[in-house]
């Protein structure tokens, strides 16, 4: 399977502290609409450490019903792979296409330690794996070297690349054997990897302004790069705004502005973004409706 295009790691909307379904059946039907390639759910954006095992099938179930032919990757990953391997295992009564697996966190493992732990999880399953590699979180950077050996195994098709180093994502691109896929995670490169022969990326931001990100990929895949990087132009100052804080904060604000959303609502410990950025990110949605937006600019906005 090759893993290419415009992927959708979703958020997980929350109303008086439960999962709202509501609001999550109605940003997949709207991101569908858009022609995304791909759902990730019960990722990093989608505050996956914060579920309960139940909510965590139910939100499964819940995209698979709702996706449709579209695929699914869903996240499965931590810092125990036998827990890591038995979460898999119990997943897979769902009919989900594959997991992306985090490097794991906190323990600090060597290379030897992460090859083994992703031989450990691919050899649970036949379904497709992409590695995400994102060492601002994880404490340990999956090595190039590395990430091309696990690359061997059948049924690690790709890679979801935020290794925070431009020079190691170029290398990866330069040396990864064909078939094996590198989504760039690094949403501030959208345009950059693309150019270089990425096969996609699996973009928190594309939450906001998604068709910019999908003319974007169209633009790319008919060879037509000045008119990528004029519609990369309109989205890329954006892009920082929505990190500015943590994420999915910033994101789940403005999808609640613009009535996509019941409530702006993450889980502790992460609460709501500050007053500041509140401004900072209506001043930026207004000047993209200023330029001409096609987008989620063009929406219905609530006020804070």
């Amino acid at each position: 399977m090759t893993v290419r295009g415009l992927w959708l790691p979703l958020i997980t909307p929350f109303r008086d502290g439960a999962i709202d379904f509501e609001s999550y059946d109605r940003l997949i039907d709207h991101y569908l609409a858009f022609g995304v390639d791909g759902l990730f759910p019960l990722g990093t954006t989608g505050e996956a450490p914060t579920l309960d095992d139940g909510e965590f099938d139910a939100l499964v179930e819940r995209t698979v019903a709702r996706a449709g032919k579209v695929p699914v990757f869903v996240g499965v990953g931590g810092n125990d792979t036998r827990k890591v391997t038995k979460t898999l295992k119990r997943l897979e009564r769902h009919r989900f296409e594959g997991i992306v697996s985090v490097c794991p966190y906190y323990n600090r493992p060597s290379q030897d330690g992460l090859i083994a732990h992703f031989r450990a999880i691919a050899g649970v399953t036949d379904r497709p794996v992409l590695i995400y590699n994102i060492p601002y979180r994880t404490a340990v950077n999956l090595s190039n070297d590395s990430m091309l050996e696990l690359a061997q195994i059948p049924n690690i098709v790709g890679c979801k690349d935020s290794s925070g180093s431009i020079t190691q994502s170029l290398d990866l691109l330069q040396r990864k054997p064909d078939g094996f896929s590198v989504l760039t995670g690094e949403d501030a490169l959208y345009f950059t990897m693309l150019a270089n022969g990425a096969e996609g990326g699996i973009l928190a931001a594309s939450h906001v302004m998604t068709g910019h990100f999908v003319e974007v990929r169209d633009r790319f895949a008919a060879n037509d790069v000045t008119g990528a990087r004029r519609a990369w132009s309109q989205v890329a100052p954006l892009v920082p705004l929505l990190f500015a804080e943590a994420n999915p904060m910033p994101i789940k604000h403005i999808l609640w502005r613009q009535g996509l959303i019941a409530s702006p609502e993450c889980r502790l410990p992460l609460t709501r973004i500050s007053g500041q950025l509140v401004r900072r990110l209506d001043e930026a949605i207004a000047t993209s409706a200023d330029r001409g937006s096609r987008s989620e600019a063009r929406l219905p906005w609530k006020a804070a």
